[in-house]
């Protein structure tokens, strides 16, 4: 793509930057060039304007490594081994790389982010795709995401993580502000964050739930050690701990807010060591349920059936909950 004068004026660029293009280029020049050479000037956010503003393209870029100031690409980026950079590593379409992502400020692609090793940046990481990492995610401000999240380790953010599909983790999953996922959380760890945590599908985690404020789920919710929020739980079947189920001060707990009313003994089952004492809807099913599967093998049905509703759909099947039954008890997680 050839940029001219015109092209770029009808954008309405900065002064600056478009005092640069007519005095450095001429006024015209070819698209990657102009990003290059903003890039080797040290105007690296006058380059990730212009590819707002002109988009991707579906050239492709291998490297054996990038080791720079930043990086802003049109199309796609491949990298054989790994990606340092001080600032921005930006692309039209995809990352990829055998190795890490590292980056001072941002990592940004438009579609996916792929890496065999760590994702880390020291602000955002954003992706119009997936975002997927051999080992763990940390975003020291904002995760976003409009695909699915997968990591074998941690996924970390030091403000909100949204992503619209699915957010798998090996380990744990943290915010320091609110965790929004359009479909469902699995982490192999704890679930945290210290803001709100909403779900529109079910949570699942080895280990606990807990939140600052409060703490929602369009289906189910199952933990291996305690479920708290600060707020409200809301569940909209049912909600498993093998620990404490403890809402906050002045809130309750609400499960089966999706199921009709003579189906919650199956679909809408409140399992903990003791009763919430803020439980306000749902079955309860009492504490011996948690300890399914260690007296005889009629438990073991009962904690299927109990289990079920919640972990159907943080699987991602979309059958009934009499279909759900035959899932494993103990799925393997991400």
């Amino acid at each position: 793509m050839q940029l001219t004068k015109k092209f770029v004026k009808a954008k309405n660029p900065c002064a600056g930057g478009y005092k640069w293009f007519i005095r450095d280029h001429n006024g015209q020049g070819d698209y990657q060039a102009v990003l290059d050479a903003l890039v080797a000037d040290g105007r690296v956010s006058d380059a990730c304007w212009l590819l707002d503003q002109f988009g991707p393209t579906d050239a492709v870029l291998k490297l054996d490594a990038v080791d720079a100031n930043a990086i802003v690409f049109a199309g796609t980026l491949e990298v054989r081994m790994g990606i340092n950079v001080d600032t921005v590593v930006r692309a039209g379409r995809s990352i990829v790389t055998g190795g890490g992502i590292r980056a001072g400020e941002t990592i940004m692609a438009g579609e996916n982010i792929s890496a065999a090793a760590n994702i880390a940046s020291g602000g955002d990481v954003r992706a119009g795709g997936d975002i997927h990492a051999d080992w763990g995610i940390e975003a020291a401000t904002r995760l976003e995401c409009r695909g699915n999240v997968r990591a074998k380790w941690d996924i970390c953010a030091g403000q909100d993580l949204a992503v619209t599909g699915h957010l798998h983790a090996g380990q744990d999953i943290h915010a320091q502000g609110a965790i929004k996922c359009g479909q469902g959380i699995k982490a192999g760890g704890d679930v945290r964050a210290e803001k709100e945590i909403n779900a529109d599908c079910g949570i699942q985690a080895g280990g606990t739930i807990h939140c600052g404020d409060h703490l929602a789920s369009g289906w189910g919710m199952i933990a291996g050690a305690d479920i708290r929020a600060e707020g409200s739980i809301r569940a909209g079947e049912g909600v498993h701990a093998d620990g404490m189920i403890r809402a906050g001060d002045g809130h309750g707990v609400y499960a089966g807010l999706s199921v009709r009313l003579d189906a919650w003994s199956v679909c809408a089952r409140v399992v903990a060591q003791a009763r919430p004492a803020q439980l306000v809807s749902g079955y309860w099913a009492g504490q011996d349920a948690v300890r399914g599967g260690v007296d005889d093998a009629a438990d073991i049905d009962t904690e299927s059936d109990i289990a079920a509703g919640t972990r159907r759909h943080i699987q991602g099947d979309g059958g009934n909950a009499g279909a759900a039954r035959g899932l494993s008890a103990n799925p393997a997680l991400a």
